[in-house]
């Protein structure tokens, strides 16, 4: 099976009295299956059954009535295409893990 190539996006409404909690709960889940591009954006590359998961958990953390969260599926041509500028250098999902 192909991977799901997936931007993630979140807006959390910090102001509520639980809204660093669900901040912080989903840019966990972001961050366990992806790499931070920017403050609320993760880029995951993802087998399809992962993909189910992590998107049932961020809805499942989001309020639905104070939250915004968006996917966006990406192709591969995409990805090759993208530009990056400024601080945060962009990791290379697909590469090589050096620990």
């Amino acid at each position: 099976m192909r991977k799901v190539n997936v931007l993630v996006c979140y807006d959390v409404k910090v102001s509520d009295p639980e809204g660093p909690r669900r901040l912080r709960r989903i840019a966990r889940a972001c961050r366990n299956h992806g790499v931070r591009v920017q403050y609320s954006v993760f880029e995951c590359v993802l087998e399809p059954k992962d993909w189910v998961v992590l998107r049932a958990r961020l809805l499942d953390e989001m309020d639905a009535v104070s939250d915004s969260l968006r996917f966006y599926f990406l192709s591969e041509d995409v990805t090759r295409k993208t530009e990056h500028h400024g601080a945060r250098v962009p990791l290379d999902v697909e590469g090589p893990l050096i620990l």
